[in-house]
């Protein structure tokens, strides 16, 4: 059954996970399917509070969507408060997604910082579970602003790393107790590093700043831009190109992206590229 995607349609919160101390992870069954692809974003709204876009963190293929969201204003406050069974309103999805086809026979290195690793997640678990497709070796680098910051432990610490060929590097803005990992920024870890641009595609998101970096050392390492892939749905607001506060030049973030290669924003004026 398909759907408007300009008219909400009621979901319910079936499960909440708390990811850190300003991050939950809430999983919420639509009562009309919803098929999204990873990179894919949806808005989610609360009578009488309001409705903003999110990025839709669980993969293709369940019968729930999940949203991973961040504590910071008045909405995800009143998100944040929910308990299960209660109902919302989604509408979507919204914008284009990840190149998964471009993807198979890659080596996929994957690089996030903080809540950018949620959209990240949708295509990472994607691509598990499709593994015969996507059979070369997997890489996360991925840095929070301390280890009570790292999101999604039950995949960062256990579910991945004991999948085949996945390799993953943790790092953290700033040392605290009890942490014996690597301490330093993304992009400075993703240098020491130094993965293989040999057959490989890298995918980032995260901060601004962190992006703007993360492509540059990308490039740095041999990377070319048609091997490095980037999402911008932090840019995007009304998701259906009406608003116009998502543009870059003639384009809106909303309609032509969020996801776009690097090759493509250097055909485009944007602020961190």
């Amino acid at each position: 059954m398909t759907h408007n995607p300009l008219v909400p349609i009621n979901g319910e919160v079936i499960t909440i996970l708390t990811e850190s101390h300003d991050v939950k992870t809430f999983q919420v069954r639509p009562e009309v399917p919803m098929a999204h692809m990873p990179g894919q974003c949806a808005m989610l709204s609360l009578l009488g509070v309001g409705e903003a876009l999110f990025s839709i963190t669980s993969p293709p293929g369940r019968d729930y969507l999940e949203f991973s969201i961040k504590r910071v204003g008045k909405l995800t406050e009143a998100l944040h408060q929910m308990e299960v069974g209660h109902q919302v309103g989604i509408r979507g999805p919204y914008g284009n997604h990840f190149p998964v086809e471009d993807l198979k026979g890659k080596r996929l290195l994957f690089i996030g910082g903080g809540i950018g690793l949620a959209p990240l997640r949708s295509l990472v678990q994607y691509t598990l579970d499709r593994r015969e497709e996507y059979p070369d070796a997997f890489q996360l680098v991925y840095g929070s602003r301390s280890a009570d910051d790292l999101l999604f432990r039950r995949d960062i610490l256990n579910q991945w790393p004991e999948a085949p060929d996945f390799k993953v590097d943790l790092t953290v803005d700033v040392a605290s107790s009890g942490w014996d990992g690597h301490v330093g920024f993304v992009p400075a870890y993703l240098e020491a590093l130094a993965p293989s641009p040999e057959n490989t595609i890298g995918i980032t998101c995260g901060p601004p700043i962190m992006i703007k970096y993360v492509l540059q050392t990308l490039e740095k390492l041999g990377f070319k831009p048609n091997q490095i892939v980037t999402t911008l749905e932090y840019k995007m607001k009304c998701g259906v190109g009406k608003c116009g506060r998502c543009n870059l030049d003639e384009h809106y973030i909303c309609k032509d992206g969020p996801v776009f290669y690097l090759s493509e924003l250097e055909q485009i004026k944007c602020d961190f590229c």
